[in-house]
């Protein structure tokens, strides 16, 4: 697998609260090979959505955990010297401090949620 350098990070909020919104029709639009956009905020988090294929550098988030929990396809969670394979309809935690990687040797769409303070390229 090939190390993915073109990530397509979009922090800004999405939707507003009150604002029905559909993750499939963004996923649908979505063009980028390593797509990540902030959804909506809920009180101090954020829900974001990650269409990924390749893999991510390794980092760590010093303060706050991040959930991931897989849509559709296969997410590889590489956490310090071990790998979690999630498949759709399972979720981890990483907790913070916790130096981490996600790689996608296909498509696959996942939904993470962390702290709105969260940088999700890492701290």
């Amino acid at each position: 697998m090939n190390k993915m350098t073109n990530y397509s990070i979009k922090t800004d909020i999405r939707f507003s609260p009150m604002e029905k919104f559909d993750i499939q029709d963004v996923v649908d639009a979505n063009t980028d090979t390593w797509f990540n956009q902030t959804l909506v905020r809920i009180n101090d988090s954020v829900l974001r959505l990650g269409v990924l294929e390749g893999e991510f550098h390794f980092h760590k988030h010093d303060n706050e955990d991040e959930l991931f929990y897989v849509v559709e396809g296969n997410l590889l969670l590489d956490v310090e010297d071990q790998t979690h394979e999630l498949g759709p309809g399972q979720g981890f935690v990483v907790p913070k401090g916790v130096v981490h990687r996600t790689r996608a040797p296909s498509r696959v769409v996942v939904l993470m949620t962390a702290s709105a303070d969260v940088v999700p390229v890492g701290d």
